[in-house]
């Protein structure tokens, strides 16, 4: 675990160069989820940041149908998490596992039996929501 954290601080760093921690309340696009944000940075250009987020789901949640600006990258950190991916067979992710979903893809879940916590990190369009529910 130790060894992908780094990977990702890594990677986090060498598109965006020194990181400010920020702490903002992100709209959720499915009541009872909890998406905090730990740090948030302009990616070189200016067009786009690095937000990366804690996403926090209860026990047994369905996760509504949305899409994200720009590509997602998540950490189970906790639990499992059945992910449902348009064009893709659902899949299940446990505490220990990593994804990728790419910028406009329209996914959704639902969470273990006992809730799901993931790092996620997400580089964004500036100015846009950082989910939006999928029609």
């Amino acid at each position: 675990m130790l060894k992908k954290s780094m990977i990702i601080a890594i990677a986090a760093l060498t598109i965006g160069g020194v990181a400010v921690a920020q702490q903002m309340a992100p709209p959720a696009q499915t009541a009872g989820l909890k998406r905090t944000v730990l740090q948030k940075f302009d990616v070189p250009a200016g067009e786009r940041e690095t937000v990366t987020a804690l996403i926090e789901i209860p026990p047994n949640m369905d996760v509504a149908r949305h899409t994200h600006p720009g590509p997602e990258v998540d950490y189970v950190i906790e639990g499992d998490v059945n992910l449902v991916v348009e064009g893709q067979p659902p899949k299940t992710y446990k505490a220990g596992d990593s994804f990728v979903i790419p910028q406009g893809t329209v996914h959704g879940g639902r969470s273990g039996p006992n809730g799901t916590k993931l790092l996620g990190s997400y580089i964004v369009e500036k100015g846009k929501p950082l989910a939006s529910p999928a029609p």
